[in-house]
């Protein structure tokens, strides 16, 4: 954008429109609200909360306390929730299993928050890595993820989650069309309503270990997968930008309703590419390892915890982003609110 010829000092002085908050809040370029925020949410089994000692402020939650928090949400104004499942160990295999299991632990927490706050939007992961012994996304045959045998999986746990009251199933498992696939089986079983938010460029990032350490697959590295100690033959390099335009643009085709960047922050650019170029509701994931980085440096008095998180949410808007899922939620929502 060309800008207009400037006057010259002393006749332009920037700073008139900085001295007072009151101005400074009329001339604000970018908002950030609650409404804003997606609140990222791990569910487990059984009563109470389990601390996640990565993630200092977050805990595991029973399905009973996910419903509160959907009353919660309402309270502040935040509009969706995105869950995620801590499975017992004991209960994961190779394939997957339980991720399609219309009374799974997911699938039962829909229900009870959108029994509780029916009017709180509820996202759910479709994915296979919190439920595999081996932490991958995917089916593994010979050393290898199988791209469409995993499709197949997926599809059977997205269509669960839809018929339990999901609102959006956000396909986090970066497999090549299953995008299309999907929406072309709510389609056939009348889900048509059902949302899609694709994980469209999700890169093989640094900056999932603590989330990693929520949902218990930790295990990543154990499993008969070639370089089984990341995910790099199926998520993104880091080190690409137009690619992620192509991974966009197909899942866009495919019927996709949004598309989502992640992580965050370290992707400001490819937020904003997305947001320009598609000018589809872009959002933008602050991935654990943000949350915990920006924790631990406010434990160790470096940062103002409260000036940091919603500096780095409002980075997010600046970028182009509609939205932005992250465990910050409740937390921004009451500063916003205050």
């Amino acid at each position: 954008m060309s800008l207009p010829p400037l006057a010259a000092y002393p006749a332009l002085r920037l700073r008139r429109l900085r001295q007072a908050p009151w101005i400074r809040n009329l001339v604000r370029e970018t908002v950030l609200t609650p409404s804003d925020l997606i609140w990222s949410m791990v569910v487990h089994e059984g009563e109470g909360e389990v601390q996640v000692p990565s993630m200092p402020g977050v805990a595991r939650l029973s399905v009973s306390g996910a419903a509160q928090a959907a009353v919660e949400a309402r309270r502040l104004g935040i509009p969706a929730i995105a869950i995620f499942p801590n499975i017992d160990g004991a209960k994961k295999d190779a394939q997957g299993s339980l991720a399609a299991d219309p009374d799974g632990l997911i699938c039962r927490a829909v229900k009870a928050m959108k029994d509780a706050a029916p009017e709180v939007g509820i996202m759910c992961d479709v994915a296979l890595d919190p439920f595999t012994d081996h932490g991958h996304d995917g089916v593994i045959e010979g050393g290898k993820i199988l791209n469409d045998a995993t499709i197949e999986r997926l599809v059977e746990q997205a269509l669960a989650q839809a018929k339990a009251g999901c609102d959006i199933l956000a396909p986090s498992d970066m497999m090549d069309g299953r995008v299309g696939v999907l929406r072309r089986a709510l389609e056939a079983e009348g889900l048509q309503d059902a949302m899609i938010m694709s994980y469209a460029a999700k890169y093989a990032s640094a900056f999932y270990g603590p989330y990693r350490d929520a949902i218990g697959s930790g295990k990543l590295g154990s499993g008969p997968v070639d370089n089984p100690a990341d995910k790099k033959t199926y998520q993104m390099d880091p080190a690409n930008t137009d690619e992620a335009l192509r991974e966009v643009a197909l899942d866009i085709a495919e019927g996709a309703d949004m598309v989502m960047v992640k992580p965050g922050l370290p992707y400001l650019d490819i937020v904003q590419r997305v947001a320009e170029t598609f000018a589809l509701p872009t959002f933008a994931f602050q991935v654990s390892g943000e949350y915990a980085m920006i924790k631990a440096a406010t434990a160790n008095g470096w940062l103002d915890e409260e000036r940091a998180v919603l500096e780095s949410l409002g980075a997010f808007k600046r970028a182009g982003a509609a939205g932005i899922i992250t465990y910050f939620a409740p937390q921004a929502a009451r500063l916003l609110g205050a």
